[in-house]
């Protein structure tokens, strides 16, 4: 051990370096003038695909971010090596708030929120007529996510050929919801692209539905160059899908100005998120006679002011049921 005497000159006494750096810490974080905007393509196990001018950069995001989600959809701020090279990666050290957010829950139980898409204005519901057959539930459900995440629903009915459309479409008529109808030919040979082309142009439209609905196959039709997403088959026994799309993919839309987001194929769409009272705002005939409703009420009870708004001939009795309808799945599960 150094000893130093009773008296020790300051030359004698060593002064250890601060471990942990010398600077003091600070909060403030760097502006980032430099940081370009680009929009996220697909995120795939903390690496983030995004556009930046007409190429495509990898990117992780940012430690100042903390616990912010990046999504599919989401306009960001970037920084660092935008090459695009192979083994090159940018930083994305900002988010840009979002016009819109679809989300779910695993089922009406689970709490934990997933957000789907970002800043799509677009949601086209793919539904095959048979095999699988239609579930009016999820179809439902996709509707009131829709409308609370401020999203214009888009109703595409496919395999035509292996059944009518006409009876599904009833159901859904007095919503006003626009659709459109396929058949497998029709796809295959390219005759239903065009028609469904200019229901996307100039939108950012997510696909959602279940597995084996033709849902990759008509995205597959719309964006051919991105044809390596593989189709499905339909299980013989449960006669339920196979997932093909494993993950969330933005893809321009050829021939078009818009874009198409492919989605996983879902089983469930819980709506634990959804605050009911927003349902009424996709029905502007119906919200005004609202202003009499008593405080807190659900659309469904006796003292419901929308039941003498429709009597005095101000909407149309079909709507009031179809509000109620989209109101109860909220509290009921697809097998219902």
């Amino acid at each position: 051990m150094r000893r130093y005497g009773k008296n020790p000159d300051e030359d004698d006494i060593r002064i250890r370096p601060n471990r942990k750096g010398n600077r003091p810490r600070t909060h403030t974080r760097p502006a980032h003038e430099d940081a370009v905007e680009g929009f996220v393509l697909t995120v795939d196990r903390g690496r983030v695909t995004c556009l930046v001018e007409h190429r495509t950069v990898i990117a992780m995001k940012a430690r100042e971010l903390g616990r912010k989600s990046v999504v599919v959809g989401d306009r960001v701020g970037i920084v660092g090596d935008l090459s695009g090279d192979k083994d090159t990666l940018a930083r994305i050290i900002r988010v840009k708030p979002r016009v819109s957010v679809l989300r779910r829950t695993a089922d009406d139980d689970d709490p934990y929120e997933r957000v789907v898409v970002a800043n799509a204005d677009q949601l086209a519901i793919v539904t095959a007529l048979a095999d699988p057959e239609p579930r009016p539930r999820m179809i439902d459900r996709c509707l009131v996510a829709a409308y609370d995440a401020g999203l214009s629903p888009l109703l595409v009915l496919t395999k035509s050929d292996l059944a009518s459309a006409e009876q599904l479409l009833d159901t859904y008529r007095p919503l006003g919801i626009p659709y459109l109808v396929t058949s497998r030919e029709e796809l295959q040979s390219g005759a239903a692209t065009e028609l469904v082309r200019k229901h996307l142009d100039d939108h950012v439209t997510a696909f959602v539905g279940h597995s084996g609905v033709g849902k990759t196959t008509l995205v597959n039709a719309l964006v051919p160059e991105d044809q390596w997403r593989t189709t499905g088959h339909v299980n013989a026994v449960t006669g339920r899908g196979r997932h093909t799309t494993t993950s969330v993919l933005a893809l321009p839309l050829s021939g078009g100005h818009g874009w198409v987001i492919d989605t996983p194929g879902v089983r469930s769409f819980g709506l634990h998120h959804v605050d009911p009272s927003r349902v009424i705002l996709a029905f502007p005939d119906l919200e005004p006679g609202t202003a009499d409703c008593p405080r807190g009420c659900t659309h469904d009870e006796p003292e419901c002011a929308l039941d003498r708004w429709v009597a005095d001939g101000h909407a149309d009795p079909i709507r009031l049921d179809s509000l109620r309808r989209l109101l109860a799945t909220r509290e009921r599960r697809e097998g219902d």
